[in-house]
């Protein structure tokens, strides 16, 4: 009978089925589960809680509602958080029931509120067959303004998928406004800064505290892009709100981001003289080809992904047309500029880097049409990123909504005029030594094929902990994870699949430490055919030379003797250091900030900031 209790959700589902149909059923007139009471629906929940613990998860009896759903109408949540709280609906959903993207996969109490003095909303879904004490917050990514409840990295995690946890998301202070025109109510530049997601753990483990009669043993966020900034910003400005995090390919930089990084490949592939975008996506296919030649078996296995892009030194040079060949099958000198712009990332005049030194790795060509147009009419998409920024939330006052990227100048004039707001926008602290001292465990992971966030930008946040904090201290609590083939949160052409959450909540319940996390590419049919290990950066995984080489089992850890070389040397370096933040309040229409001391030691720019 133990034997079949395995980790994997397909194995358990009998198991769920009987447990729900029981959870159903009435004697009576009464509910099985008022009869036998919390400690059977327990006792039924133990062996998925005793499958969950081989993957180092605490074995947790579930615990059902002290109260009924209804009752969460009329909580008293004064003083919980620093904002008026007000439960607008708390309806139970049964199992089945499709919210956003999710199919919940057992019934919850689902309430829905909102935390002043702004307009924040929040949604929390509260398991009534059977809670195993944990929280999971879920970050929202791009610049919000949707509730998610959703953990796109726990996609075997067994409280998430077997729903005995209890979830909960924000929409950051405001309800659409892609074109960032929500920026000009100060308190919501608040909210979304880093507001929104503390308020809402404060209000959401409040709500849970009540409805069981206990509070959540360990409570843990995941986000990716915006949502990783965010997972960074509750390390760093609030560190006691979670036991776990996991922060996926973090905008953490979201002004550089949003401003240089994402301009750049728009403004360098414009011809000045006729206004037409010179690479177009047709291209893309070939140039990808092109990289796979050069750079796919540096790693010992032709598969079509890049394991190692910083040692992929491909030169766009080499697809120059030759005299009379075919302009389909190469690339001209215009071209060829436009496609070395675009990976090594923005620079003024002179060479001088405004970003991390690659923009884009090697390896992702095919996901550059986020970019790069279909038409030399273009537009370029990267545009829809930029002008949010320009136009309302590169200020800490005042907006300019005609503004256009030609308002964005590169120079370091411009990049030390445009940056200034990083100080309460940006999670770029390294120093996470509050976060550790409370036993907190953070997971950072990015996608090598990353066409949004360079991964460059986070393995820079990485080795500046290592910096602060000492090497030894960070390996305590932080690991980061570097995913070949995976695009921005996911997708790609490597194996892109994998569960972040398990090993974040193992790591902070029974001290197991993250090793490989195994990904998985599943065809349409649902059918995994590939898997590859990813250790812990440095480390890649190395193929022993024998068996499929798409079996994570032949593949070993390559760790090289000391960290590989990252060009990591670019003017806004100063920006990953401690003392940055500021904390900031309303004062009628305008925004008032304290604090990022740091800013006017920094402002200088070092004379070794060159073309070197």
């Amino acid at each position: 009978m133990p034997g079949l209790f395995k980790t994997g959700c397909a194995t358990r589902g009998w198991l769920l089925a009987v447990r729900t149909w029981l959870l159903q059923q009435t004697v009576g007139g009464r509910s099985f589960a008022a009869l036998m009471g919390a400690a059977l629906i327990a006792m039924l929940g133990m062996p998925i809680n005793a499958s969950a613990a081989t993957t180092g998860l605490a074995n947790l009896p579930a615990v059902m509602p002290a109260m009924n759903c209804a009752a969460v109408m009329s909580m008293d949540l004064s003083g919980v958080t620093d904002g008026t709280v007000t439960i607008t609906s708390a309806t139970v959903l049964p199992a089945g029931t499709v919210v956003g993207q999710n199919t919940l996969p057992a019934a919850v109490c689902d309430v829905k509120g909102t935390i002043g003095p702004g307009a924040s909303l929040f949604e929390l879904q509260l398991p009534t067959q059977g809670w195993t004490q944990r929280y999971l917050q879920a970050g929202c990514g791009g610049l919000c303004g949707n509730l998610s409840v959703n953990a796109p990295m726990a996609s075997t995690c067994v409280p998430v998928t077997n729903g005995q946890i209890a979830m909960a998301a924000t929409d950051m202070g405001h309800e659409g406004g892609n074109d960032g025109s929500w920026a000009l109510n100060p308190q919501t530049k608040i909210d979304f800064a880093y507001r929104a997601e503390h308020a809402t753990a404060q209000v959401s483990k409040a709500i849970i505290n009540k409805f069981y009669a206990r509070p959540a043993k360990y409570s843990y966020f995941d986000g990716c892009s915006d949502g990783g900034r965010e997972a960074l910003m509750e390390a760093q400005r609030f560190p006691d709100d979670f036991d776990g995090i996991a922060a996926g390919a973090p905008a953490n930089d979201l002004i550089v981001q949003n401003t240089f990084h994402h301009a750049w490949p728009a403004v360098i592939n414009l011809d000045p003289k006729t206004g037409k975008y010179v690479l177009l996506a047709s291209k893309l296919p070939l140039i990808h080809a092109a990289v796979l030649q050069a750079c796919d078996s540096i790693d010992g296995v032709t598969d079509g992904v890049i394991d190692n892009p910083q040692v992929c030194h491909f030169n766009p040079q080499s697809m120059l047309c030759a005299k009379g060949q075919a302009a389909s099958t190469c690339l001209s000198q215009a071209e060829v500029n436009v496609v070395r712009e675009i990976h090594d990332g923005a620079t003024d005049a002179n060479g001088v880097h405004l970003e991390q030194p690659v923009s884009r790795e090697w390896g992702g060509e095919l996901a550059w049409s986020l970019f790069v147009p279909a038409t030399d009419a273009g537009p370029s998409g990267s545009i829809n990123f930029v002008l949010p920024f320009l136009q309302y939330l590169d200020y800490f006052n005042g907006s300019n909504p005609s503004a256009t990227l030609s308002n964005l100048k590169f120079t370091i004039e411009g990049f030390l005029k445009t940056v200034p707001v990083s100080s309460y926008l940006a999670a770029t602290d390294p120093d996470l030594s509050p976060f550790a001292r409370r036993g907190g465990k953070l997971i950072l992971w990015h996608g090598l094929e990353d066409q949004h966030i360079t991964p460059r930008g986070t393995i820079e946040y990485y080795e500046q902990m290592k910096y602060y904090m000492g090497s030894d201290k960070v390996d305590q609590f932080t690991r980061l994870y570097l995913f070949p083939g995976v695009a921005h949160c996911g997708g790609g052409n490597g194996p892109n699949t994998f569960d972040i959450v398990t090993s974040v909540m193992a790591w902070a319940e029974t001290g197991t430490k993250p090793g490989k996390i195994v990904a998985s590419i599943v065809d349409t049919n649902g059918q995994t055919t590939r898997t590859r290990p990813v250790f812990p950066y440095p480390a890649v995984a190395h193929y022993t030379g024998s068996g499929s080489t798409d079996d994570a089992a032949n593949f070993v850890a390559s760790t090289p003797s000391s960290d590989p070389h990252v060009d990591l040397h670019w003017i806004g370096e100063w920006l990953y250091s401690p003392g940055y933040e500021s904390w900031c309040q309303t004062h009628g229409s305008d925004l008032i900030c304290k604090g990022g001391n740091n800013w006017s030691s920094y402002r200088k720019v070092p004379t070794h900031w060159n073309n070197n």
